[in-house]
């Protein structure tokens, strides 16, 4: 095997490792590390939960037979950190058990790392290599690198349409109760899996009060992710779902600010910099990820100031002949596949 297929063969099993901490790690990124010696594994580990131990703390610890240190090679999907957080400088660890090769799929972009980490180590006389499938190293923690360069969450929008252009039909005024679904049980429960990989979700007045939503994640086994409605001038009822307390929930209204249980009241302003101030607030609150499943005015303020990365497009087998006409999006497609009799299109925001 050559040295630069082994390389990546180990850096993917860093990569399947980081996976398991999706849930938990936010927001700190989804980090995994091996320890190699002699072409065997004796080490390995990733960062499980936001506040614990990191990667290649765990990698270290795992390992049986110290001794094999001093001449093995630990892989780490991410850049070892060089500062002190929540848990010491990774960097330090493994200088510390005079580790001599290090091999590191991409660089930090966290602005107290940022290089700082390969600088330290270098400087202590470790073989530093970086770039191991650097792409897929990126795409697993694209959230975390908006968040730290663009200072603001990754933004997913999600819609479902029917196969003539329509998201939803036209409600008598007063209406309410459950969405039109357009989606076969599939594609709901994708979602649901969805909502459990992020980190808050956002609906606007007219949904929260037409659908009575929950948005939770029923159908499926995960976190629930923050709640945030907008309701303007408090209208949505107390006895609708985003008030029933059960998960953390904010509201942005003009009105108050103030908290009752896991729901915040928040007094936001809805003026012409709206969308900068919501990042801005978000960015703060160190909230990285943020799913819109709105209806056609919320989704569309988003894709007017172009202010998204990826855009989740189901079609339904089904017309509605008239209705709310669905949003129209530019972007690159990465994914177009069949869920049944559905069809689940993505794009990035190119």
């Amino acid at each position: 095997m050559s040295e630069i297929n082994q390389d990546e063969l180990f850096m993917e099993r860093c990569l399947q490792l980081a996976k398991k901490g999706q849930d938990a790690a936010a927001p700190n990124p989804m980090v995994g590390s091996v320890i190699v010696c002699n072409g065997q594994i004796i080490g390995e580990g990733y960062h499980q939960k936001c506040g614990m131990a990191h990667a290649e703390v765990n990698a270290i610890n795992s390992v049986v037979s110290k001794e094999l240190l001093e001449k093995s090679t630990i892989y780490v999907s991410l850049e070892p950190c060089a500062h002190h957080g929540k848990t010491p400088p990774c960097a330090d660890l493994i200088i510390g058990n005079r580790i001599p090769n290090v091999i590191i799929g991409m660089q930090d972009p966290f602005a107290k790392v940022n290089g700082e980490g390969i600088k330290k180590l270098k400087h202590a006389g470790c073989n530093v290599k970086v770039g191991i499938l650097e792409n897929k190293c990126a795409e697993l923690n694209r959230e975390f690198i908006v968040f730290h360069t663009k200072k603001r969450p990754y933004i997913i929008l999600k819609w479902a349409q029917t196969l003539d252009g329509y998201m939803d039909r036209i409600r008598e005024s007063g209406e309410t109760g459950e969405p039109n679904w357009i989606t076969n049980e599939v594609c709901r429960a994708l979602v649901h899996k969805w909502r459990t990989e992020v980190q808050s979700i956002m609906v606007g007045t007219n949904t929260a009060i037409i659908d009575n939503p929950k948005l939770n994640v029923r159908s499926w086994v995960g976190k629930a992710p923050i709640r945030i409605v907008i309701d303007k001038q408090l209208k949505i009822p107390n006895s609708h779902h985003l008030l029933d307390g059960l998960q953390p929930t904010i509201v942005l209204n003009e009105r108050i600010s103030e908290i009752k249980g896991p729901t915040e009241y928040l007094k936001f302003d809805f003026g012409k910099e709206f969308l900068r101030d919501l990042n801005q607030y978000l960015f703060q609150r160190s909230i990285t990820s943020l799913f819109i499943e709105g209806g056609q005015e919320l989704l569309n303020t988003f894709i007017s100031q172009s202010n998204w990365d990826e855009a989740r497009v189901f079609t339904g087998n089904k017309y509605f002949n008239k209705g709310i006409a669905a949003p129209k999006i530019k972007g690159t497609m990465i994914v177009n596949e069949k869920l049944r009799d559905n069809n689940l299109a993505v794009y990035k925001n190119t």
